[in-house]
């Protein structure tokens, strides 16, 4: 277990090496839930998450134990770029082990900073064996959350959050490993508060949530998801003891309500925030969770790395979802001005046109004919129908 003392020493010793991160106050999603919603803003943290946070102090702990070898780990994504920023403020080498298929834009963040990249394994346990293997052979393993320095350091932004808010009643974490989660809420409740600490996973990988559930910890299979940054198969061995000590729940949400999530949160408050980061904001407005009127929550949004394509395709998903996206395909004549007359038509009925794609070699049309599909922002489902309808009533039949 972490004292409160051990997490306060931490605070002090990586404070001059990262990101005090704002806490702020969310009017929108307070209007939406009723509540005084605040948003712990680790997005704006060095190298884009709070990862950072426990590498600096894991090697700042550790450096007169680590030799020319310097540290290794093993990661996906967000600690790989937070090993090797910390590393670098240190003054040492580091090796990131990622798993082979890992985001090409992540691999480059960490190279950014300085790191040797090794690509092992086809999932993030099989990338922790290798790492584990090249720590036998003198690196320094620096493990991304099954590791008491490291959980210290996460455990800061639980000490900064009761020095924003000292009231705070729910604070709201997204769960992998269970590192950030053991830390935030050993800080929090090693300093007497009451607030309740609620974890939240992806469905489609739930070990901690089982593991909370069923009161052991236990290997899943994860499915696909956006979360990749908590799509761990097994909570770790360190982090579950204090998840049992501290933590008052552990919840579950879907693709669907992440996806929603990250649209406002980029729409409403102009973040980009990635899979694991979205899991506290849908959570919230998932209605799984029963919180009374006016309580103070805080949302740990835990980063902001995720692929512009990704986000690219999460944010049009997330419209199409709310019928603020259609796609509709007719086959017009293909002679001057027939294009021109139908985006006309979609233009007067309010449409605003996203993408145009023209199509001359599709089975059963006449050679006279192209298939044009269209793509169009739209405010609702009403207002999908009326530009079907104007389509229609021009003689075009959409589907």
């Amino acid at each position: 277990m972490l004292t409160h003392q051990e997490i306060t020493d931490a605070t002090d010793l990586i404070r001059p090496h990262i990101h005090r991160t704002p806490l702020v106050y969310s009017p929108t999603f307070s209007a939406m839930t009723g509540c005084e919603v605040y948003l712990k803003l680790e997005t704006l943290q060095k190298a884009g998450s709070f990862k950072v946070r426990g590498a600096v102090h894991s090697i700042l702990k550790n450096r007169s134990r680590i030799g020319e070898s310097g540290v290794v780990a093993a990661s996906a994504g967000n600690h790989a770029q937070g090993v090797a920023l910390a590393a670098g403020i240190a003054g040492v080498k580091a090796t990131i082990v990622m798993p082979v298929g890992s985001s090409v834009a992540k691999q480059e963040a960490a190279r950014g900073y300085g790191a040797e990249i090794v690509l092992s394994g086809r999932t993030l346990q099989e990338s922790i064996l290798y790492a584990t293997l090249l720590a036998e052979r003198g690196a320094f393993l620096i493990h991304p959350y099954d590791d008491k320095h490291v959980i210290a350091g996460a455990g800061t932004i639980g000490t900064e959050i009761l020095e924003d808010l000292g009231d705070a009643e729910y604070v709201i974490v997204p769960v992998g490993g269970g590192g950030l989660i053991a830390g935030i809420a050993a800080a929090i409740k090693g300093a007497g508060s009451p607030a309740r600490i609620i974890g939240v996973q992806a469905a489609a990988c739930d070990a901690a949530y089982r593991a909370f559930t069923f009161e052991e910890r236990e290997l899943v299979s994860p499915g696909r998801t956006i979360a990749d940054g908590i799509a761990v198969p097994i909570v770790g061995e360190r982090p579950f003891g204090m998840i049992r000590a501290f933590v008052d729940d552990i919840g579950i949400v879907s693709e669907e309500e992440m996806i929603q999530a990250i649209l406002l949160l980029a729409e409403r408050k102009h973040l980009v925030v990635e899979g694991a980061g979205s899991v506290p904001l849908a959570y919230l407005l998932s209605g799984k969770g029963k919180f009374p009127e006016r309580s103070r929550i805080v949302l740990v949004i835990s980063g902001g790395n995720i692929d512009l394509p990704l986000f690219q395709r999460v944010i049009h998903q997330a419209q199409v979802a709310r019928d603020r996206s259609m796609t509709i395909s007719v086959v017009v004549d293909d002679k001057p001005g027939a294009l021109s007359k139908l985006l006309g038509i979609i233009a007067e009925a309010g449409g605003n046109i996203h993408e145009i794609i023209q199509k001359r070699d599709e089975k059963g049309l006449h050679p006279t004919e192209i298939r044009v599909e269209v793509e169009i922002e739209t405010r609702g489902l009403l207002h999908q129908e009326r530009i079907r309808s104007h389509l229609a009533d021009a003689g075009y039949w959409p589907r």
